[in-house]
Order: structure tokens, then sequence, then C-alpha cells
């Protein structure tokens, strides 16, 4: 049977969870800048990304998917700015991109992604 990892667990989810040679990490917001422009928050959302991956044994050129939310899916070019400086061309992943009401209105992107273990 395999193990199931978890970083950053707590009471009602964990940052990120291994199994079977995947990585599932939660949402990603930007926590440090609530409130900032969508640039600000998207550059720390994939620092935060880089993070876990890290520490579950990954790192970018693994993911296989991602999922982008946008508070205002006006903000989609400027966070595409960030994306497209983040990713290493020719690894990059299968990615939606939706419009949607996120938690609080001071945030106004959330990334979450699938990756494969190193």
């Amino acid at each position: 049977m395999s193990t199931v990892t978890r970083i950053g667990a707590g009471n009602r989810m964990s940052e990120a969870t291994a199994f079977n040679g995947l990585v599932y990490l939660a949402g990603q917001i930007a926590e440090d800048n609530p409130g900032a422009p969508v640039g600000v928050q998207m550059a720390e959302v994939v620092k935060r990304i880089d993070d876990l991956l890290a520490k579950a044994g990954s790192d970018k050129t693994r993911i296989l998917s991602a999922t982008i939310y946008l508070a205002d899916i006006r903000d989609f070019t400027e966070m595409n700015k960030v994306w497209d400086a983040w990713v290493v061309p020719g690894q990059t992943p299968a990615r939606a991109t939706v419009e949607a009401k996120l938690a609080t209105p001071d945030f106004v992107v959330e990334v979450q992604v699938v990756a494969a273990q190193a």
C-alpha cells in the first residue's frame, strides 16, 4: 500500500498531498499581498508553488496541469506576464483559466496544480 504524504496539514486542508508519484497542491493565494494588483499576487503565488513542489520532491517543469482562477478575467493579460516569465518553455502544463469569485475580494488570483514527483 502506498503512503499518502501531507505537507502543511491543517484542520481543514493540507497545502499539498503526494501519492503514487503525484503531487496535488491546494489552491495557492497571495497571503502576504492581499489587495495587491494581480501581477504582484501572481508572483507570490508562483513562488509558493515552487516552494511547495520542492518540499514534495518536484518542480515546475513537472507540473502536469494547472487551473488558474481570476476574480476578474480582465486581469488575464497581466497574470500571463508573470506566468509566461515563470514557466519553462517546452515544459508547460495543460492549463485552464477561469473567472471565479474567490474567498475574499482581497485575493484576485488563485492557482491549483498537479505535478509528477521527480
